[in-house]
């Protein structure tokens, strides 16, 4: 099969399209014809070298739609659609970035009857399940509560928009530019609020008592001014590493942290672990709700599988302001 390998760290030029054997399903895994699959930052680190040295050959990518090839258990059927999303791909197993991928079992999703098509469904994996995620235990089913999404222009901040709105909940979203308002409120942003590096004063205004919930989508370099936009008893969730690794230095949690404000962070390495299995993920209901126009696409370019190296250059300038997908 072809895939992208990396055999050594760099720019987008060391991505290398390759002839490689495909890899046949253990006990545990599903063995899975990819058709299109969405772009992410992760890759860009993992082909940099800031997610570890390269040992060997690695085939970069963390999701993907395609129909099943191959499953031993007997959960899968040959043909069937579905997704999947990290699991280990591109660390300690083969990525997405290939004609097939041999996955983990416990991080396929049946998208089995949708009707969207398989571009527009490589939008949605890892956005949607990162977000579902970080705030599913939080908004899915309290009713009424004001969400703040920091740094929402990014892919997975226009999916954590979409999602809170999908679930009746109020969407205060940031962004450093004003052209991004439109597509914001597009998509379910009930205001949006220009982001100059503070915007817990702005976030009260809009919200006297604080927000209920805040996804911080940037960092570390903002996770304490989104706390002080939240409410006591409110909890901020840290998803983003746009302003690097997630450390603060010398936390005072007295003055630092309002008081009784909650602060976590979610890693999407846990989707498909026994802590968060995927079988009650919505990503099927997402699917749905944007095959009918309820919800807007994530999506604002499509490339062909040889142009991967050329994605990513767009992707590393920060160029796209939304979903980047490949389609086979």
């Amino acid at each position: 099969m072809k895939a992208y390998v990396i055999e050594t760290a760099g720019g987008p030029e060391v991505l290398q399209l390759r002839e490689i054997d495909a890899r046949r399903p253990n006990a545990d895994e599903v063995r899975i014809r990819v058709r299109a699959f969405g772009l992410n930052r992760a890759e860009l680190y993992r082909r940099s070298g800031r997610m570890g040295p390269i040992t060997g050959q690695v085939v970069p990518g963390i999701e993907a739609v395609g129909e099943v090839l191959e499953d031993p258990s007997g959960t899968f059927h040959a043909g069937q659609r579905v997704a999947t999303a990290t699991g280990g791909m591109q660390v300690n197993r083969p990525g997405s970035y290939a004609e097939e991928v041999t996955v983990l079992r416990s991080n396929v999703v049946d998208l089995d009857g949708t009707t969207l098509g398989w571009e527009e469904l490589a939008s949605l994996p890892l956005s949607y399940l990162t977000v579902w995620g970080a705030l599913g235990r939080l908004i899915d089913t309290a009713p009424k509560l004001t969400v703040l999404v920091r740094g929402a222009s990014a892919a997975v901040g226009q999916a954590a928009v979409a999602y809170a709105k999908a679930r009746g909940q109020t969407v205060l979203a940031t962004t450093r530019s004003l052209e991004n308002t439109a597509r914001l409120k597009a998509i379910g942003a009930d205001a949006v609020i220009i982001d100059s590096g503070s915007v817990a004063e702005q976030v009260r205004a809009a919200a006297p008592q604080g927000v209920d919930v805040a996804l911080d989508v940037v960092g570390a370099g903002t996770v304490l001014d989104t706390a002080r936009s939240v409410s006591a008893f409110g909890t901020t969730v840290v998803i983003g590493l746009m302003s690097g690794m997630p450390v603060l230095e010398q936390l005072d949690l007295a003055r630092d942290l309002p008081n009784a404000v909650r602060l976590a962070f979610f890693s999407s390495s846990m989707l498909g672990s026994a802590a968060l299995p995927l079988d009650g993920a919505p990503l099927r209901w997402m699917a749905d709700r944007q095959a009918s126009g309820a919800t807007a696409s994530l999506r604002v370019q499509t490339f062909a599988f040889g142009d991967v190296p050329r994605a990513h250059r767009l992707m590393e300038s920060n160029g796209a302001q939304g979903k980047l997908v490949v389609l086979m």
